[in-house]
């Protein structure tokens, strides 16, 4: 039996109880689907001068999910170690742009990609960018403790450059482009021209982007997103994703784009 089978069997296993753990106490599977060759591009890319973040923060109130900054000795800790790891190794080629998604809300993707961020930038001299593209729920300036300002929405209306929306923070070595002011119409800013061109100069300015999206279902962001990045990691809770959710998020995720599945409070 696959691992992912496993991993859809647990997930789904007393899927009536919806009492969460604390993601301190979770521990992670992941599986990583058979690699594929990579896809070859010719169209040549057009992206800015440099970009430097216009703000700096230090000593931001961190939310204490945030256990990769705040307990790197825990065990999650290790495991989100484990996932950055895979992705460093990864045999398909430049993983430049990660998307990191669900197949619904509250099944853990803003604490692993924001975790997995922050794990990376622990890496001696990587510059990483965290970017919030959830702009209907979006959790990442709170879970780091910051305050309302510019963001991804505003740089794609033109209402704020990527340089003003950009926030390093210098305590933990990481950039965050947070999701900004909420828009009425997310999945057409997604899917503009615009968003294009910001994940490409991200991509040329970071070693490693981070995007925390929307959830795959029922919405069409992930479909309008996914073109943009290089691999995929599914976030699924045990006990509360069912196994129709993930079978139906796999199905939306192109495979060879997807690196494999996180599962969230998995007990062994």
């Amino acid at each position: 039996m696959s691992r992912i089978q496993n991993i859809l069997e647990k997930a789904e296993r007393d899927g009536g109880v919806l009492r969460m753990r604390s993601l301190t106490e979770s521990a992670l599977a992941f599986e990583t689907p058979t690699p594929a060759p990579p896809e070859v591009f010719d169209e040549p890319v057009i992206v800015e001068p440099s970009v430097a973040p216009a703000r700096v923060v230090r000593d931001t109130q961190l939310d204490p999910h945030l256990i990769a900054a705040l307990e790197p000795g825990a065990t999650a800790a290790e495991q989100y170690r484990a996932l950055r790891t895979r992705l460093t190794h990864d045999h398909q080629g430049s993983v430049g742009v990660v998307l990191v998604t669900s197949p619904g809300r509250r099944e853990g993707k803003t604490l692993t990609a924001a975790n997995l961020a922050l794990t990376m930038a622990q890496d001696f001299q990587r510059r990483i960018c965290i970017v919030d593209a959830d702009l209907r729920h979006s959790r990442l300036q709170t879970l780091f403790g910051l305050t309302d300002g510019p963001g991804l929405a505003d740089v794609l209306t033109g209402g704020a450059s990527l340089s003003d929306a950009l926030i390093q923070l210098e305590d933990l070595q990481i950039t965050m482009l947070p999701a900004g002011r909420a828009s009425a119409h997310p999945a057409e800013l997604l899917g503009s021209t615009a968003m294009r061109q910001t994940i490409e100069t991200l991509r040329s300015q970071f070693d490693r982007v981070i995007i925390d999206a929307p959830p795959t279902g029922p919405l069409a962001d992930i479909g309008i997103l996914a073109p943009l990045v290089d691999r995929v990691v599914l976030v699924v809770r045990a006990g509360v994703t069912t196994k129709p959710a993930i079978h139906d998020a796999v199905s939306a995720i192109d495979a060879k784009q997807l690196l494999g599945i996180v599962l969230n409070d998995a007990t062994g």
